[in-house]
């Protein structure tokens, strides 16, 4: 793993600076708002555009990463999110009113565009790399740990930026994204065999269709657990916001201090879960199940009581239980399919995670007129159905060279005739 710290390092830039393009607008949008002189809603779709964009073409993205290589497909991502950050940024610059809305908004459709060929890529690309289960779990680990301090400091970070010109943030996202595209041309190699087989495209939908069916149970099953776990983080995250800011009048970087507790324990979690599982698959389903018991604990007890010290206390606990499922699917699931096909299997992954993303925010706004202990008491039995996923559905399969770990391996079978690299498969 050691050759490999800086390719790590700068595929851990991509998870990191996508969810600051997206999140570190958050804390703004209320200026956003008064100076541009639009609607919650409108300012609102500033971020469910960026979402809803990467949702539909994430598993696009995942087939043209197995088709044509994964490297190949984050490169011209990261340009195109930093194209449309620039959008964003010289529009939100340079214009006013309701013109600067609609270019900002044009700019992060670009954005959401170049988002779902990034961070979605990164995961198969990662478990490319590694021969050996451990290093790829403990590499997915990083990823995640990567991907959550994005949300631990873009509250802060986006707060404090907009403390002195209200669409700073928004000049800030290019010069991210450029960033990270320098370090992957220069510090990313491509591992070995990233040029696939040539499929037509009715060949690869048929053989994804057949892995789907041989294994549809714990895959589908994983989709589901990724999916809940980001409805848990960005609804408590909402719920919190909203608290801390219409009772407790918090506002600005102390309010995003705030909101960093619960992440930055999340973002402990997803390392030491990705460096100590190994490669121990039934150590992954354990400590996905303890994860999910962890949260759906937590937000059931919220419901108890609305002191806003406890229910920071129990979030982080939440927060902790979400950074144990998180790495441990990861690695199941891009460890179960066949190389050719764990672009677009995790990309299906991805897209219910961005679906989680989504969810959480309106649901939560939605149950905020209910009962304290009704709101938190259907989002802890929503952590629920992951927890009994993870224990009934995910069921690793022991291998005999492996007996305290398990297998979830789907053999892709490539159609006869196709050459690669200079062999013909019959």
């Amino acid at each position: 793993m050691e050759s490999k710290k800086w390719d790590l390092v700068a595929l851990a830039s991509i998870p990191l600076i996508m969810t600051l393009g997206n999140s570190m607008l958050i804390p703004i949008l209320p200026q956003i708002s008064k100076v541009l002189g639009i609607s919650s809603f409108q300012v609102s779709m500033l971020i469910t555009v960026y979402a809803v964009v990467a949702i539909l073409l994430i598993p696009i993205a995942g087939y043209l990463s197995d088709r044509f290589g994964r490297k190949k497909i984050i490169i011209p991502s990261l340009i195109i999110a930093a194209a449309g950050g620039a959008v964003s940024a010289v529009a939100a610059w340079l214009l006013a009113g309701t013109t600067s809305y609609y270019v900002i908004l044009a700019g992060r459709f670009l954005q959401g565009i170049g988002a779902a060929g990034a961070f979605p890529i990164v995961i198969p690309l990662v478990s490319d790399m590694f021969n050996d289960e451990e290093k790829v779990s403990k590499s997915l680990g990083i990823i995640e740990t990567s991907n959550t301090f994005g949300k631990v400091i873009s509250p802060i970070l986006g707060a404090l930026l907009g403390s002195f010109l209200w669409f700073l943030p928004f000049i800030a996202i290019p010069v991210l994204c450029l960033i990270s595209l320098v370090l992957v041309i220069f510090l990313v190699k491509a591992p070995k065999g990233d040029n696939h087989d040539e499929r037509s495209l009715g060949e690869f939908l048929k053989t994804t269709r057949e892995v789907l069916r041989e294994k549809g149970r714990w895959m589908y099953a994983i989709f589901a657990i990724g999916g809940i776990a980001m409805f848990g983080v960005f609804g408590m995250l909402f719920y919190l916001s909203e608290t801390l800011e219409s009772t407790y009048r918090l506002q600005g970087v102390v309010k995003g201090l705030v909101l960093a507790i619960p992440l930055a324990l999340l973002c402990l979690a997803s390392y030491l879960a990705g460096k100590f599982t190994g490669k121990n698959k039934r150590g992954m389903k354990w400590t996905g199940f303890a994860g999910m018991c962890l949260l759906t604990a937590s937000l059931l007890v919220i419901g108890f009581s609305d002191q806003i010290y406890f229910v920071i206390g129990m979030m982080t606990i939440g927060g902790i239980g979400i950074g144990m499922v998180l790495p441990c699917m990861d690695t199941l699931l891009t460890e179960g399919v066949d190389k050719e096909q764990r672009g677009t299997i995790t990309s299906l992954y991805s897209s219910m995670r961005f679906i989680g993303v989504s969810l959480g925010p309106p649901v939560v706004s939605l149950l905020l007129g209910t009962h304290h202990g009704v709101m938190f008491g259907t989002l802890a039995a929503i952590a629920a159905v992951g927890g009994l996923l993870t224990l009934f559905a995910v069921k690793p399969e022991a291998k005999k060279d492996d007996p305290g770990g398990g297998s979830y391996r789907v053999e892709f079978k490539k159609p006869k005739g196709i050459k690669k690299k200079g062999l013909v498969h019959k």
